[in-house]
C-alpha cells in the first residue's frame, strides 16, 4: 500500500503523519520539533499556557526543527483563544489546529496571514461547515481519541462519511497507535493520520516518569470515560482521582483563574491535568486514547516513525 500525499494549504510533509497537540505542556517544542524533523507535522499544545510561553515554545521548536513543519493546537473553549491564535500567527506558525468548539473568525485571520486552519470535527455536518468557512483540511476525530471527545461514534464510522462530504483533505484521528492502524485508516479514505497517545511514550515527550508509567502499565479495562468541567466527556486512565469524579466526591476548586469560557467548576480540570503531567497522577487526570494498552515501549520519535512506516508497508 502506498502512503497518501497530505497537502494542507501550501504545506506538504514528507509523511502524512500529524502528532496530536496535547495541552498543559504535554506536547511541547521538543516533541513537536522531533516529529517535524522525522518528516511529519509536529504540534505544540497551546491551550492553558501564557502568550509568552507560547512564543518561547514556537521559537524553540523552530530552532530545533530546521525546515520541518510546526503547528499549534488551540482549544476554542479556552478564554484566551483569540490571543493565542494571534500570537501563533505573529510568530509565523505553519498551521493551526483547533477543536472543542467552532470559530468563524479564525478563518478570516488565517486567510489574512496565509495560515492554514484545520478544525477537528466529529461529523460530516461540521466538516462541511469547516470547508465552507475556509478550512485547509479537517481532522476527523472518533470516539477512540484521548482527552475531550466530540462524539461517541467510532472513527471507522465517521471517516467515510466525512470523506464523502468534503473535497478538502481529511485526516483520521482516534485510537491510531501503529502502522496497521494507519493502513486501515488509509483504506477507509484518510489522506493522513493524527496520533497523540503514541507520542507520549516517546523520549522527547517531557511529561513526568509517573505519567508515562501509567501509560505503559495500562490495561484495556483501565481506559474509561469521565465527566469534564469543559462540558464534554473525556477519555482517561482510571486512578484515585477519576474514582472521586465518578462518585461525585471530587473537591470543588478553591480558586479559579477562569481559563475556560464556560466551566461547570465541578473540579478544576486545569489543576488536574497539571498534577498528572508533573507526576502527581493520583491527584489528577491522565488523558489517553483508547488503545494505549497496545503500546509497550518508550522510543525516540525517529524510531517510532521508522516502525510506523515499516508496519504500514507490511500491510
Amino acid at each position: 500500500m502506498k502512503l497518501p500525499e497530505l497537502k494542507i494549504g501550501k504545506l506538504l510533509p514528507r509523511f502524512p503523519i500529524i502528532q496530536g497537540g496535547m495541552s498543559i505542556s504535554v506536547s511541547t517544542a521538543c516533541l513537536a520539533a522531533a516529529v517535524a524533523r522525522a518528516g511529519g507535522i509536529g504540534v505544540i499544545g497551546a491551550t492553558a499556557i501564557s502568550l509568552d510561553e507560547l512564543k518561547a515554545e514556537i521559537r524553540k521548536a523552530r530552532k530545533l526543527a530546521g525546515s520541518g513543519i510546526i503547528g499549534v493546537n488551540i482549544m476554542y473553549a479556552a478564554r484566551q483563544f483569540t490571543e493565542l491564535v494571534e500570537t501563533a500567527i505573529n510568530e509565523g506558525i505553519d498551521v493551526i489546529f483547533t477543536g472543542a468548539g467552532f470559530s468563524r473568525d479564525i478563518f478570516l485571520r488565517g486567510r489574512a496571514s496565509d495560515t492554514p486552519i484545520v478544525p477537528i470535527v466529529s461529523s460530516a455536518r461540521a466538516a462541511i461547515l469547516a470547508e465552507k468557512s475556509g478550512a485547509a483540511a479537517v481532522v476527523a476525530e472518533g470516539a477512540e481519541a484521548g482527552g475531550h471527545l466530540g462524539t461517541d461514534r467510532s472513527i471507522k464510522e465517521i471517516l467515510p462519511e466525512i470523506k464523502r462530504a468534503v473535497k478538502i483533505p481529511v485526516v483520521a484521528a482516534g485510537g491510531i497507535v501503529d502502522g496497521r492502524d494507519m493502513a486501515e485508516m488509509v483504506k477507509l479514505g484518510a489522506d493522513g493520520v493524527q496520533m497523540a497517545t503514541r507520542f507520549v511514550l516517546s523520549e522527547e515527550c517531557k511529561v513526568a516518569y509517573e505519567y508515562k508509567q501509567m501509560y505503559l502499565q495500562a490495561r484495556e479495562e483501565d481506559v474509561i470515560i469521565i465527566k469534564s468541567p469543559v462540558g464534554l466527556p473525556g477519555r482517561a486512565l482510571k486512578n484515585a482521582f477519576t474514582e472521586l469524579i465518578q462518585s461525585g466526591e471530587v473537591p470543588e476548586p478553591e480558586e479559579c483563574n477562569a481559563c475556560l469560557k464556560n466551566c461547570s467548576r465541578d473540579y478544576c480540570i486545569y489543576k488536574a491535568l497539571v498534577n498528572a503531567r508533573n507526576g502527581k497522577v493520583d491527584e489528577g487526570v491522565v488523558f489517553t486514547g483508547q488503545n494505549v494498552f497496545k503500546i509497550k515501549e518508550i522510543l525516540p520519535v525517529a524510531v517510532i516513525f521508522d516502525r510506523l512506516l515499516a508496519e504500514f508497508a507490511a500491510c
